[in-house]
């Protein structure tokens, strides 16, 4: 009895402390989380601000844009808008949840690309250029380098490809690039399935920044500062409709990216008429601050199960190889850039890389008399990727 009494004193000290803690303000571990949470997203969802340029000052370019390549095609609106409108003088916002962050494998990288695992560098079907593959995501683009670009636009057909893991995220965007081969600067939109973003798997509008190959800058969306949004017509992160079906309807959404010569702001078009907003170069950016030296089009798959066995499931585009083509396989048509002389036009040069062929692959298709369509994706997994 002797000795068990110093051990239930102990125990009663213990216990009383932990009450304590709980009852008159300790705080427990979990709280400290929840706390670090909420801080987070009171940063994440600020009050609205004013930019400092509401409209890009290429009037007479955005007439160009906006006459020169029209599609007949079907294009591709947000849900959120059969629900109404903003107010004038605002911009739609997509509110980041408690749970959201909850899903993060940390606090300090919510919203980022998870930063690059770069294998030796590879030449793409053409020997100018040479891109380094990296472990844990599989690209399969048409890219075209070597002259100073000031914008890039194409229209990308949109589907809802299958994502296997939350882990994993695909998209189809447009990649405007400059700097070091290692240490890039990136701006990017386009359409994504990232459930663990977003929390599901629809297929939603997105832009992306980096200013050093995703290793400790940018972000998607709104998740960090960066890119200033001036429309009140699209939500960064929204959901699109109507979505392309196998031999049925095809359905695209039309995106640009051009350089503001007086500004040196970065604009973002969605379709003909919609000006998004902007990223801030000469603050933001170093090597984007003059022009673009790489423009890339096609589709991304993050994985920590590419380019191993057993080979994730998460598909590209369609879900279809690009041999099936139209109405199967998803595309890029009318990629234009722009060159110094503010003239837009197909590029002089494309090549085309896959990182791996058997899963993702890519095939620019030219018909007699015509302008390429571009064609690429795949389902991941298969009988060709094990």
């Amino acid at each position: 009895m002797e000795k068990l009494f110093p051990r239930l004193f102990l125990f009663l000290v213990l216990a009383l402390s932990n009450l304590n803690s709980r009852v008159y303000g300790g705080v427990t571990s979990e709280e400290n989380t929840l706390a670090d949470i909420d801080r987070k997203l009171k940063l994440l969802n600020k009050p609205a601000v004013k930019s400092i340029q509401m409209r890009p000052s290429y009037g007479f370019f955005k007439q160009n844009l906006a006459t020169k390549n029209k599609s007949s095609e079907p294009v591709v609106f947000q849900t959120w808008r059969r629900s109404g409108s903003c107010p004038q003088g605002t911009v739609p916002i997509r509110r980041v949840r408690r749970q959201d962050l909850l899903r993060a494998t940390s606090l300090e990288h919510f919203g980022r690309k998870p930063p690059p695992q770069i294998f030796s560098a590879s030449k793409t079907n053409d020997t100018r250029i040479i891109i380094p593959p990296i472990a844990n995501r599989s690209a399969a683009i048409l890219l075209t380098t070597g002259n100073n670009y000031i914008g890039a636009k194409a229209d990308i057909n949109v589907w809802n490809p299958y994502v296997e893991s939350p882990a994993d995220f695909t998209t189809a965007q447009i990649w405007v690039k400059a700097g070091l081969e290692d240490n890039f600067e990136s701006l990017e939109s386009g359409w994504t399935v990232n459930p663990h973003l977003y929390g599901d798997k629809q297929t939603r509008f997105f832009v992306c920044w980096t200013t050093d190959a995703y290793k400790t800058s940018g972000c998607f969306d709104h998740t960090c500062s960066g890119f200033v949004q001036t429309s009140p017509d699209i939500a960064l992160g929204g959901v699109l409709s109507p979505l392309s079906k196998t031999s049925g309807k095809q359905y695209q959404i039309t995106l640009g990216i051009y350089m503001d010569p007086y500004s040196g702001n970065w604009w973002l078009h969605f379709g003909t008429n919609i000006v998004v907003g902007y990223w801030p170069a000469r603050s933001l950016m170093t090597y984007l601050k003059q022009s673009a030296t790489l423009v890339e089009w096609g589709g991304e798959v993050y994985s920590p199960n590419v380019k191993k066995t057993p080979h994730t499931k998460t598909a590209m585009g369609s879900g279809e190889f690009p041999s099936f083509m139209w109405g199967k396989a998803s595309f890029i048509s009318n990629a234009r850039i722009v060159d110094p002389f503010w003239t837009v036009k197909y590029p002089d040069f494309v090549g085309t890389y896959a990182d791996e062929n058997n899963c993702y692959s890519t095939y620019n298709y030219r018909k007699v008399g015509a302008e390429p369509v571009f064609y690429f994706g795949g389902p991941g997994q298969d009988s060709l990727c094990p």
